[in-house]
Parts: C-alpha cells; sequence; structure tokens
C-alpha cells in the first residue's frame, strides 16, 4: 500500500543514531542523505525518510517494521534502547493481536511510537 513514509524530527542526528540502530537490527539501513534528510530501508530503497524539522512542535505517529525473527525483535528492542530509545512495551507474544504475534515498541527520540513485529 505505502511506497515510503516521512516523518519530521527536532534533532536529525539523534533521529539517525536511533533508527540506525533499532532498524539495523531487522536489517535496515541509512541511505541517501544530506544535512536536512536521510532515508532507511533495503540498500537502495529508502522506505522512511527523516526530516530535519527544529520548529517541530510534536509528533505521534504509529510505525511497524517487519522482522524476520523473534531475535530481530528482541534485537530491535536492545539497541534501539542503547540508542536513546525509550521503552513502550518489551518483546514477546502479544496473543490479544494474533496467536503468533511477537512485537517490541519504543518510543523514538520525538516520541513516535516504533515497532518491529515477527508473525512466526
Amino acid at each position: 500500500m505505502f511506497n515510503h513514509v516521512g516523518l519530521k524530527v527536532k534533532d536529525l542526528d539523534a533521529s539517525v543514531h536511533f533508527y540506525s540502530a533499532a532498524l539495523g537490527a531487522l536489517g535496515y539501513e541509512p541511505g541517501y542523505s544530506d544535512e536536512s534528510v536521510v532515508g532507511f530501508g533495503p540498500k537502495d530503497a529508502p522506505g522512511l525518510w527523516l526530516y530535519a524539522d527544529a520548529k517541530l512542535a510534536h509528533s505521534l505517529v504509529h510505525l511497524a517494521f517487519t522482522a524476520g525473527s523473534r531475535a530481530a525483535v528482541d534485537a530491535f528492542y536492545r539497541e534501539g534502547l542503547k540508542a536513546r530509545g525509550r521503552d513502550n512495551g518489551k518483546p514477546g507474544l502479544r496473543k490479544d493481536y494474533g496467536p503468533t504475534y511477537y512485537a517490541a515498541f519504543l518510543f523514538d527520540p520525538d516520541g513516535n511510537n516504533v515497532e518491529a513485529v515477527c508473525l512466526k
């Protein structure tokens, strides 16, 4: 359905640090970048764009990224916390979402709810 998503962020460096760590655990990496924007995704196919906006009052979205394994969900959570993400739900089964819905949730530096989910 979506080709890409763009987020405005207050501190581009802090957001790049967080997303590099958390999404690196899922196999995504930064690609194109300049002084005001960085794209993340599979190599040569960025699907998440971070745009610097120092005047940003507040941004609240929920982004869910597919993880290839439960171990990748765990790594997303662990690495995201190390990169100054904040806990919004430890890795585990969410049986109220589905019998195999294994996910973890973090708040990014701007307060967006970022999730990694494995359905295996």
